[in-house]
C-alpha cells in the first residue's frame, strides 16, 4: 500500500481503471463511502529521486467504501521529488482492494471471540513499466479494545511476469485506526504494515530480497472539528514512512534502500 514507482504516461489508465472499478462493481446497497485528498511533504526517502531523494511531494487521492457484498478501498499516488546531484522526477503508483466478506454473502454471523467477520481480500497494483502485481488471500476483521478498526489481511503476491519477476512473495498486511481525544478535538492514528516473505526454494529465482519490512503510520489532529468546521473533514498531523530494503530492493553502502523518512501531512475528506 502506498508505494512503488510508475510512469507519468499512464495516469489517465489507472485513474479510470481505479475510479471507475467500484462504480461498475455496484453488486449491492452502498452502506458507507468516504473520499480524500492528502498532500505531503517530506525528507529522506530512498530509491526514488535516483537514490537517497532529499524531498519528495505527494498528493493522493483515497476512497473507502462499504458494500453489502463486501467493501473496497483505492488510492492513486502521485509524486515529485528531488534526487541527488538535482535529479527531478516525477510517478505514480496505485492501487485497487475489495474484499468479499463472507459473513455478509452468507448471511451468517461469523464472529467469534476477537474475529468479527472473515473475508477474501484482493489487490491489483499497477506501476512503472507495466509493473503489475496480484494479490489474492484471506483477511480478518477484529475488535480490539480501543481500535477504531483493526483489518488482518494476508496475500499471496504474484508479478504478472512481464517484468521478469516471475517469482510470488506472500505478504501480511495489518491496518488499524485509532481515534484518541484529545481537548475539543481528536487525534487520529491510523496506518498500515506490510512484511513481506519470498515463496520457499525461490533463491536465486527471484528480484526481491528474502524479506522487505514497512511500516506507514499517520498522526493527525482533527483541525476540522477544532475549528467548528465539522468533524472528521480536514486533518493535519505527519506521516513516518520505515522501509527496510525499499521495493524489494538489498540494502547497501552504494545504493542505500533501507528508509526512514517523516513527512508533514494535510489531509481533507469528502
Amino acid at each position: 500500500m502506498k508505494h512503488r514507482i510508475a510512469s507519468r504516461a499512464s495516469i489517465p489508465t489507472l485513474v479510470l481503471a481505479l475510479g471507475a472499478t467500484p462504480l461498475a462493481a455496484q453488486a449491492g446497497p452502498l452502506l458507507w463511502s468516504d473520499s480524500s485528498l492528502s498532500y505531503l511533504y517530506g525528507t529522506d526517502y530512498k530509491v526514488d529521486g535516483n537514490g537517497a531523494g532529499k524531498t519528495q511531494q505527494t498528493i493522493t487521492f483515497e476512497h473507502a467504501s462499504g458494500w453489502s457484498w463486501g467493501d473496497v478501498f483505492l488510492f492513486v499516488d502521485n509524486k515529485w521529488f528531488n534526487g541527488v546531484h538535482g535529479n527531478d522526477g516525477h510517478s505514480y503508483y496505485g492501487e485497487f482492494s475489495p474484499r468479499l466478506s463472507l459473513g455478509k454473502i452468507s448471511d451468517t454471523r461469523l464472529a467469534y471471540g476477537p474475529i468479527k467477520d472473515v473475508l477474501i481480500a484482493a489487490t491489483y497494483e499497477r506501476g512503472k513499466d507495466r509493473n503489475r502485481k496480484y494479490l489474492l488471500g484471506p483477511a480478518l476483521d477484529l475488535d480490539i479494545p480501543g481500535f477504531d478498526r483493526f483489518s488482518l489481511n494476508t496475500y499471496y503476491r504474484k508479478p504478472d511476469g512481464i517484468t521478469g519477476k516471475a517469482s510470488g512473495q506472500w505478504q501480511i498486511n495489518p491496518t488499524w485506526a485509532m481515534t484518541i481525544p484529545v481537548g475539543r478535538s481528536d487525534i487520529l492514528f491510523d496506518g498500515y504494515l506490510e512484511w513481506y516473505v519470498n515463496d520457499v526454494g525461490t533463491k536465486g529465482k527471484s528480484d526481491y530480497v528474502a524479506r522487505s519490512f514497512h511500516f506507514n503510520p499517520q498522526i493527525k489532529y482533527d483541525l476540522g472539528k477544532a475549528l467548528g468546521h465539522g468533524a472528521k473533514t480536514f486533518y493535519a498531523g505527519i506521516e513516518y514512512d520505515f522501509w527496510s530494503d525499499k521495493y524489494g530492493i538489498e540494502d547497501s553502502r552504494g545504493f542505500p534502500t533501507d528508509q526512514s523518512a517523516i513527512s508533514l501531512l494535510l489531509k481533507a475528506h469528502f
